[in-house]
Protein backbone atom coordinates (compact mmCIF):
# COMPACT_ATOMS: atom_id res chain seq x y z
CA UNK A 1 0.00 0.00 0.00
CA UNK A 2 2.44 2.92 0.90
CA UNK A 3 4.45 2.26 -2.47
CA UNK A 4 1.03 2.31 -4.36
CA UNK A 5 0.00 5.71 -6.37
CA UNK A 6 -2.35 7.98 -4.82
CA UNK A 7 -5.62 8.23 -6.86
CA UNK A 8 -7.21 11.16 -6.96
CA UNK A 9 -10.75 11.69 -4.75
CA UNK A 10 -13.71 11.32 -6.60
CA UNK A 11 -17.42 12.10 -5.85
CA UNK A 12 -19.11 15.38 -4.23
CA UNK A 13 -17.08 17.11 -1.44
CA UNK A 14 -19.31 17.59 2.01
CA UNK A 15 -20.01 20.52 0.76
CA UNK A 16 -21.65 19.97 -2.02
CA UNK A 17 -19.45 21.45 -4.60
CA UNK A 18 -18.52 19.98 -7.66
CA UNK A 19 -14.96 18.47 -6.83
CA UNK A 20 -11.88 19.31 -8.63
CA UNK A 21 -10.81 23.09 -9.12
CA UNK A 22 -12.33 25.71 -7.09
CA UNK A 23 -12.29 28.55 -9.33
CA UNK A 24 -15.24 26.95 -11.10
CA UNK A 25 -17.10 26.53 -8.20
CA UNK A 26 -19.71 28.81 -7.77
CA UNK A 27 -18.64 31.71 -6.06
CA UNK A 28 -20.41 32.89 -2.46
CA UNK A 29 -21.47 36.24 -3.75
CA UNK A 30 -21.56 37.77 -0.53
CA UNK A 31 -21.01 41.39 0.36
CA UNK A 32 -17.84 41.46 2.47
CA UNK A 33 -16.72 44.73 4.59
CA UNK A 34 -14.86 46.19 1.14
CA UNK A 35 -18.22 45.95 -0.45
CA UNK A 36 -17.40 43.73 -2.72
CA UNK A 37 -18.95 40.12 -3.41
CA UNK A 38 -17.12 37.12 -1.86
CA UNK A 39 -15.34 35.21 -3.96
CA UNK A 40 -15.24 31.58 -2.14
CA UNK A 41 -16.93 28.61 -3.32
CA UNK A 42 -20.51 28.03 -1.96
CA UNK A 43 -22.33 25.51 0.09
CA UNK A 44 -25.49 24.13 -0.74
CA UNK A 45 -27.27 26.96 1.26
CA UNK A 46 -25.50 29.25 -1.66
CA UNK A 47 -23.10 31.09 1.01
CA UNK A 48 -19.53 30.20 1.37
CA UNK A 49 -18.28 28.69 5.46
CA UNK A 50 -17.60 32.30 6.78
CA UNK A 51 -21.04 33.63 5.64
CA UNK A 52 -22.90 30.57 5.61
CA UNK A 53 -24.20 32.39 8.88
CA UNK A 54 -25.24 30.96 12.52
CA UNK A 55 -28.96 29.98 13.62
CA UNK A 56 -31.11 32.27 14.24
CA UNK A 57 -32.67 29.85 16.89
CA UNK A 58 -36.21 28.72 17.34
CA UNK A 59 -39.06 31.00 16.16
CA UNK A 60 -42.42 29.60 16.59
CA UNK A 61 -43.98 29.35 19.96
CA UNK A 62 -43.44 25.90 21.00
CA UNK A 63 -39.75 25.77 19.38
CA UNK A 64 -39.25 28.70 21.87
CA UNK A 65 -41.03 26.85 24.74
CA UNK A 66 -39.00 23.56 23.93
CA UNK A 67 -35.35 25.80 24.02
CA UNK A 68 -36.31 26.94 26.93
CA UNK A 69 -36.50 23.69 28.26
CA UNK A 70 -34.11 22.36 27.30
CA UNK A 71 -31.28 24.90 28.02
CA UNK A 72 -31.84 25.15 31.54
CA UNK A 73 -32.08 21.86 33.07
CA UNK A 74 -28.86 22.32 35.10
CA UNK A 75 -25.81 24.22 35.60
CA UNK A 76 -24.33 27.61 36.66
CA UNK A 77 -27.58 29.80 35.77
CA UNK A 78 -30.17 26.81 36.91
CA UNK A 79 -32.27 27.97 39.95
CA UNK A 80 -31.09 25.42 42.43
CA UNK A 81 -26.89 26.57 41.88
CA UNK A 82 -28.19 30.49 42.13
CA UNK A 83 -30.10 29.29 45.72
CA UNK A 84 -26.74 27.56 46.84
CA UNK A 85 -24.52 30.23 45.84
CA UNK A 86 -27.11 32.86 47.64
CA UNK A 87 -27.05 30.61 50.52
CA UNK A 88 -23.48 30.21 50.65
CA UNK A 89 -23.15 33.91 50.87
CA UNK A 90 -25.67 34.43 53.99
CA UNK A 91 -23.46 31.99 55.45
CA UNK A 92 -19.95 33.69 54.60
CA UNK A 93 -21.70 36.75 56.23
CA UNK A 94 -22.80 34.78 59.22
CA UNK A 95 -19.10 33.71 59.86
CA UNK A 96 -18.06 37.68 59.43
CA UNK A 97 -20.16 38.47 61.60
CA UNK A 98 -19.49 35.26 64.23
CA UNK A 99 -15.26 36.24 63.73
CA UNK A 100 -15.77 40.09 64.52
CA UNK A 101 -17.62 39.23 67.57
CA UNK A 102 -14.82 37.35 69.09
Amino acid sequence: MPNEARTARRGWLKNGSPPGDLSKAVPCGAKTRRGTPCQGPAMRNGRCRMHGGLSTGPRTREGLERSRKARWIHGFYSREMHEQRAEGRRLQKQLAMFALSD
